[in-house]
């Protein structure tokens, strides 16, 4: 370095601690290009110590790209970078990657640079370090190159120290400024593909690659589910790179489960998922911690395919050191190609750096969905895991979370029977989309039904239910309405807490509220008059809909025109109804609830022919007893014709529910006037799909585990599959016409 070229500038203007003005940038920019030029290195930079002198902080690194990015931006001084090292031994620190499976003839290094640093000492001061960086196939550095580097490092050390003595400050911002030193731009061997930019002009490939890293940051700043994450994997890596198949994973509880995949991957998914993660395989090492590329023409490999393992890091960046035990590594990024290749160090550099921009999206996505499933459950546990059966009171039920997957709602519904023929109908609705909204449903649901089994009027109930929710001291408002049935005289009792009013659709097809006094919302905490009910007889084939706000429009309420709709479509099929409903609600950043009840009355000297039976999960020896069950009823009620078809559907279905969904199950039975309909009920909400045979394995398997619902679409008249509390029901009806009348056992 010139040091007359500097020496003869006038001092500038002092700068505010913490701010490197422009007599020191000049300064470190001739130091950083002569140390790049002279020692052949892709990148060099002058660490400073921070004002409080407890970390360095890149000052001005220089380079081509994208070897430029990969240097840190700060460092505390006991890290094990060569900066830090070098300052803190006063002497050259070297750092070269140690792992020995990085065997050029087996694979290429992870991190493509060695590392070499001098301290930034003058006059007994300590300014910071002096930092290159080189590909690997440089080889190391020599001695020559290191008295090269300390002689650049001395005089950049003396006039820092001349700088400094004149008043000015030397410290470092907080950003780096960055400088381009093109010509250090390493060229490509004959032997490599250079599938970015364009080949022999300089600065093209890098800047092709850091565009690329920009436009997967930018992207993955959008994404906000593992498949978009995996679409800009394949958009900005894996097309450009021509990689055959690509494949992310977690690593979770001590192995490997893949998140999601593209292109060819079968053969690479079915190895990764479930795979140990201390194990020997190249996806098990990059999961702890040390990314590897395999160029596919070495001695030990079987094949001839490259591949790419690099860990999925969560919030940070490239370091110059393999990862501690301390980083968090979240998973795995999978790249295999067809056919040997090799990997340039640009390519690695900005691959791994890519790596920790998946990781930080897969950690957030994964946090995102670990909330987004703790409100999912909280919600769901606090609803009913079944309804309560009631013999001449058939009943179903929908609910359908706010738009927003992260709230949590406030809406409940539930049925309580009572030991003399009363059904009690509740439907509410709590202020807010929070956890503290559902945690107040909670208790309300508790209270109601507590209340409720006392033998309370529906009015009674409310009053004591909002003396509580007033002694809970909770800031949160709620509606509610309820509905006792006398299911022998058909009287219907209600009582409003600020709720819509439930609707009863006749057997003639005509919707009409059941009026009631609209009384206060729960939680007011105002002196008022007490709740009020109001009786209501039901003709025997009445519909009621209770249903929260969420159900319709704000300021226009359609529900009864979608329910008198609703039966001239379906007649008396809840389910259905129940389905149209929900179907013709406008999606709504609120929660909607609905619960349906049927009220069949009963002829005189007429009992109910309703049976239902309860299977405990596992127990795979209930399916037996379950198809006894079916047969006995069957044989008792007089359709004793019906009997050998619903017992095969009753051993698929409730064989299906208890692999499958894992949970208790219960099997309902029901006569409908001329039908038989059969519900069988369990905890798991995603539907059963038949599934076609194949010729493959995977689709064989997937066929076994539909092809029971196959059976139930040829011997039923019909069948669906439905929501209902915490799970789903899977329903069908058989016309009992087609059987001889036999007598009653």
């Amino acid at each position: 370095m010139d040091d007359g070229s500097v020496g003869d500038s006038r001092a500038r203007e002092r700068e505010p601690a913490g701010a490197l003005g422009d007599e020191p940038t000049v300064v470190l920019h001739r130091a950083v290009d002569q140390a790049a030029r002279h020692l052949h290195a892709v990148a060099a930079a002058v660490y400073l110590l921070a004002p409080d002198g407890r970390e360095l902080r890149a000052a001005v690194i220089g380079g081509s790209p994208p070897s430029v990015l990969t240097l840190p931006g700060r460092m505390a001084l006991d890290s094990p970078y060569a900066s830090a090292r070098a300052l803190a031994d006063g002497g050259v620190a070297l750092l070269a990657e140690p792992d020995p499976f990085a065997d050029p003839a087996h694979g290429a290094l992870a991190y493509p640079y060695t590392v070499a640093s001098v301290p930034l000492e003058a006059d007994g001061r300590r300014f910071g370090a002096l930092t290159v960086l080189r590909t690997e196939d440089m080889g190391g550095y020599g001695d020559e190159d290191a008295r090269r580097l300390t002689r650049i490092g001395d005089r950049l050390a003396v006039l820092l120290a001349g700088l400094r003595a004149r008043g000015v400050a030397i410290t470092s911002g907080n950003l780096p400024v960055l400088v381009p030193v093109f010509d250090t731009e390493r060229r490509p061997v004959t032997r490599e593909r250079t599938v970015w930019g364009v080949p022999r002009v300089p600065g093209s490939a890098g800047m092709t690659l850091l565009y690329a890293l920009q436009r997967l940051t930018e992207m993955l700043n959008r994404a906000t589910t593992m498949e978009q994450v995996v679409g800009v994997a394949e958009f900005c890596a894996a097309t450009p790179l021509k990689a055959r198949a690509l494949v992310l994973a977690s690593a979770a509880e001590g192995r490997l489960w893949v998140l999601g995949h593209g292109g060819d991957s079968a053969s690479l998914v079915r190895d990764l998922h479930g795979a140990a993660q201390h194990g020997a395989a190249p996806a098990a090492r990059a999961a702890r911690g040390r990314g590897l590329f395999l160029t596919g023409d070495g001695p030990d490999d079987d094949g001839t395919d490259a591949a790419a393992f690099l860990p999925l890091v969560g919030s940070r960046h490239v370091l110059d050191l393999p990862l501690t035990d301390a980083e968090p590594v979240v998973g795995v990024w999978c790249l295999t190609f067809d056919g040997p290749r090799t990997f340039p160090p640009e390519e690695r550099a900005v691959l791994t750096m890519m790596a920790g921009r998946l990781g930080s999206a897969v950690q957030r996505i994964e946090l995102s969905t670990g909330r987004q499933s703790l409100v999912e459950s909280t919600q769901r546990r606090l609803l009913p895991a079944a309804l309560a059966e009631a013999p001449l009171l058939a009943t179903t039920a929908r609910y359908r979370p706010a738009r927003d997957p992260g709230e949590a709602g406030g809406d409940w519904y539930d049925v309580i029977t009572m030991p003399d023929d009363r059904v009690v109908l509740v439907i509410g609705d709590v202020e807010g989309h929070t956890l503290q909204s559902a945690a107040v449903m909670g208790q309300l649901r508790t209270a109601v039904a507590a209340y409720a089994t006392e033998g309370h009027g529906p009015a009674a109930l409310l009053e004591r239910t909002d003396r509580l929710l007033s002694r809970l001291g909770s800031e949160r408002l709620a509606t509610c309405c309820v509905v006792t049935v006398d299911t022998r005289t058909g009287v219907a009792e209600v009582a409003l807490a600020g709720h819509p009013a439930p609707l009863a659709r006749r057997p003639d097809g005509g919707v009409a509220p059941l009026t009631a006094p609209a009384n206060m919302p729960l939680g007011v905490d105002v002196r008022r008059t007490p709740y009020v009910s109001r009786e209501h007889t039901l003709a025997s084939g009445t519909v009621l809909a209770l249903y929260s706000d969420g159900l319709h429009e704000p300021g226009h309420d359609d529900v009864p025109v979608r329910l008198a709709a609703g039966d001239r479509a379906d007649g008396t099929d809840l389910e259905h109804l129940a389905d149209l409903l929900l179907d013709g609600t406008p999606l709504r950043g609120d929660d909607a609830a609905l619960l349906l009840a049927r009220y069949e009355g009963v002829a005189d000297g007429e009992e109910p022919r309703t049976a239902r039976f309860h299977v405990q999960r596992r127990d795979l020896g209930g399916v037996a007893e379950a198809r006894d069950f079916v047969h006995d009823r069957l044989c008792a009620w007089g359709l004793a014709g019906l009997s050998a078809d619903a017992v095969l559907i009753t051993s698929e279905l409730v064989t299906n529910a208890l692999v499958h969904a894992g949970s208790d199950v219960d099997l309902r039975l029901r006569i409908l006037g001329d039908r038989l309909r059969m519900e069988v009920r369990d905890s798991e909400s995603d539907p059963p799909v038949p599934a076609a045979y194949s010729l493959t394995d995977e689709g064989r398997a997937r066929a076994e585990h539909g092809r029971g619902l196959f059976l139930v679409d040829a011997l039923a008249d019909t069948w669906h599959t439905s929501p209902n509390g915490r799970g789903k029901t899977v329903w069908l009806e058989m016309d009992t016409s087609r059987c001889a009348a036999e007598p009653v056992e």
